[in-house]
């Protein structure tokens, strides 16, 4: 029997915010209080007038198309390295051991940061690029760049939003671990199980992810009530999900939301998220709220290595 399709979503439920006050520096209780509403209710956001120029979409998505069709032994030259730089092959296999252990019908190439390798945080390392990939590599940089501009933007409306002082998640990022991936999607025609779809359901374990995604659709998340909807692209817009870490932050307030990628269009699909992710030693424990907090907690690489290990166990990241 093969996955039923999922249900179209209404717009109104994922909101579409318009980001440009916020971008401009301006403040906007209405759209910070938007933002609260959906990151409660929802997980997800569109948002519309983020400030990425259209050409470095263009710049990256055409340097991306050109690198995975390069052949696979060129590809994995560069394969994915325990610091999660490099080419994460095609049908990868994650959760091994484990009852949703899957294969995801997806190929990525990552990057993050580009810092030698540090013994004690292993959340840094070097950048691992194709020969002849000088386009790929100037496309990746600059769109790294003008994304970490936008998600200061994002940091500053959720710490509104949480009733904190807008600079409240500025230190969490500052050194950033954050990471940029390119993915490509083959089309399915007809996918049996989702333990072998385009990616199998999960939530990030980030902070949040910025996601720009081409006009072929395939992303869908899981409603409060377990329903499987789509979250189509709506042209113009990223789409803005908040990940476990986040609501680990929040202390529940925020919302971790599960989705997965099946690319039923016949074509290949494209994307790029942007995973916003905190400083090494950033403590993973409420920050916000009533729970018990005290001690340290488990430090974001610990944390984050933890689950790599589950995630990409191509990647040999050891103990």
């Amino acid at each position: 029997m093969s996955i039923p399709k999922s249900r179209r979503l209404d717009f109104t439920e994922i909101p579409v915010i318009d980001l440009a006050s916020l971008v401009a520096g301006e403040e906007d209780p209405a759209t910070v209080a938007a933002i609260g509403q959906a990151c409660r209710d929802v997980g997800f956001i569109y948002i519309k007038n983020h400030g990425i120029p259209l050409s470095l979409i263009e710049d990256i998505l055409a340097a991306a198309r050109e690198f995975f069709t390069r052949s696979m032994e060129e590809k994995k030259q560069i394969i994915l390295s325990d610091r999660i730089r490099g080419y994460l092959p095609l049908r990868y296999s994650s959760y091994k051991g484990e009852a949703i252990e899957a294969v995801s019908n997806q190929e990525g190439f990552w990057i993050g940061e580009d810092r030698p390798i540090d013994p004690n945080n292993r959340l840094d390392g070097p950048n691992l690029w194709p020969e002849n990939g000088e386009a790929l590599k100037q496309a990746m940089e600059s769109y790294y760049t003008a994304t970490t501009d936008l998600s200061l933007v994002l940091q500053r409306a959720f710490a509104l939003a949480l009733r904190q002082p807008a600079e409240f998640f500025q230190d969490l990022f500052q050194r950033q671990s954050s990471l940029l991936k390119i993915n490509h999607y083959p089309p399915q025609d007809n996918p049996q199980t989702v333990s072998n779809i385009g990616v199998v359901p999960h939530s990030d374990e980030i902070g949040f992810t910025i996601l720009w995604q081409d006009d072929n659709g395939g992303l869908e998340i899981e409603s409060k009530s377990g329903e499987w909807v789509e979250a189509p692209p709506i042209p113009g817009t990223f789409v803005i999900n908040l990940g476990d870490l986040m609501q680990i932050w929040s202390d529940g307030e925020f919302s971790s939301t599960p989705h997965r990628v099946i690319n039923r269009s016949g074509v290949d699909r494209y994307s790029i998220p942007f995973f916003a992710n905190p400083r090494w030693d950033v403590p993973v424990k409420p920050l916000i709220g009533d729970s018990d907090s005290e001690g340290n907690g488990e430090s974001y690489e610990q944390y984050q290595v933890r689950n790599w290990r589950r995630i990409f166990p191509i990647a040999g990241v050891s103990e």
